[in-house]
């Protein structure tokens, strides 16, 4: 089993717009693909950071888990390093992560 980490950061007013992408397109793109075994949303506030107009800006961290990095590259292409964004998604974001981390999961 293979984790998947990434992450970005938007701000506290965009937060629930990508949330709602997320659930709406991303989800249903990730369960398309065959040895997709799940995923978590995380979201913390970035202590001491402040976005363009004073705005809160909060970390997001997606985390898929997988089956392994051949499953992976049914989402990603051959570069299983490089994020996969869309451009609805990147516009929400204040800046993100061009590329992931793989994790092989020991114990659960």
């Amino acid at each position: 089993m293979i984790e998947r980490v990434w992450s970005a950061r938007t701000r506290r007013d965009t937060l629930a717009a990508y949330a709602d992408y997320f659930r709406r397109v991303v989800i249903p793109e990730l369960a398309a693909v065959a040895g997709y075994r799940g995923h978590r949303l995380l979201q913390r506030a970035m202590p001491g950071a402040a976005a363009p107009a004073g705005a809160d800006e909060i970390e997001i961290v997606v985390v898929t888990e997988w089956e392994s990095l051949d499953a992976i590259r049914g989402f990603a292409g051959a570069d299983v390093d490089r994020a996969v964004v869309h451009d609805e998604a990147a516009a929400l974001f204040t800046d993100y992560d061009k590329t992931v981390r793989h994790y092989e999961v020991l114990e659960r």
